[in-house]
């Protein structure tokens, strides 16, 4: 049997609510697993994006380190996607996302970076 894809993301996290409330009531992704996992109060906290792919919302401090961090690029090791980049990018601007890297035309495509409620930068690009 071959590997079919990718199905969870951990991403590194301060608060968990907040981020929680982040992705979900700012962009738009369900939680789909909200349970404590072990004696210390610690949370299992998932929401799922519209096509599948599942954040695994960590407070681990392991989980918190980032992938580089120029300030320039992205601190997470992974892409989204959108069908139109510039639409997102109005869309959550308006609701006070943070655009470090303004829609911009590459010789691969479109592309841009927000930053999350954890100051965790993502690329964006968009899906043809």
């Amino acid at each position: 049997m071959a590997v079919q894809g990718v199905s969870k993301v951990v991403v590194g996290v301060e608060d968990q609510a907040r981020a929680k409330a982040f992705w979900t009531e700012t962009v738009g992704f369900t939680v789909t697993t909200d349970v404590p996992y072990d004696d210390q109060g610690r949370r299992w906290v998932e929401v799922t994006a519209p096509n599948g792919t599942i954040l695994v919302l960590s407070e681990s401090p392991e989980d918190r380190r980032r992938f580089g961090d120029s300030g320039q690029l992205p601190t997470s090791s992974f892409f989204f996607y959108a069908d139109d980049v510039e639409k997102t990018y109005e869309e959550l601007s308006a609701k006070g996302v943070e655009f470090p890297a303004k829609p911009e035309k590459q010789p691969w495509g479109w592309w841009s970076m927000f930053t999350d409620s954890e100051g965790n930068r993502f690329a964006l690009q968009q899906r043809d």
